[in-house]
């Protein structure tokens, strides 16, 4: 094989992502995490109607919502459930294959196919009535 050529990533396995957090106010609660918590901020893009900021919290980030419509699912979650865990992410080595194992095994899926998550990266949704109450994101790594 010749130097220039592309090697595939050697499989990874399934590893925490990020922990999605939504807040009623990020201005006032981002300054406990960057500053207090001394996380450094990741720039974000912001998806799916909520505000995100990025934290590094070790490889993981931890990434706070803020709803920028009160029609949006942040502001839905906030509004039922108050500021909290909204999801956890797992980046897994082939999001269509284990989304294929998801159905196989009955879960639940919230996104049938993959689309573009706030980083760029392809993202799906599973539904938390299968996931013991857990609202789960998947991504690959």
């Amino acid at each position: 094989m010749s130097p220039n050529a592309t090697h595939p990533s050697p499989a990874r396995g399934t590893r925490l992502a990020h922990i999605g957090l939504a807040v009623a106010d990020l201005e006032a609660i981002l300054p406990f995490y960057r500053d207090v918590l001394g996380m450094p901020e990741l720039p974000l893009d912001d998806a799916d109607g909520a505000r995100i900021v990025g934290l590094a919290a070790g490889e993981p980030l931890v990434e706070l919502l803020e709803a920028e419509s009160p029609e949006s699912p942040i502001a839905r979650f906030v509004a039922r459930r108050g500021p909290g865990i909204h999801h956890v992410c797992f980046a897994v080595d082939d999001l269509d294959d284990t989304l294929d194992r998801c159905r196989e095994a009955g879960i639940r899926l919230i996104d049938e196919t993959p689309r573009l998550g706030a980083e760029g990266k392809r993202i799906a949704f599973l539904h938390p009535s299968s996931t013991a109450g857990v609202l789960v994101e998947l991504t690959e790594h």
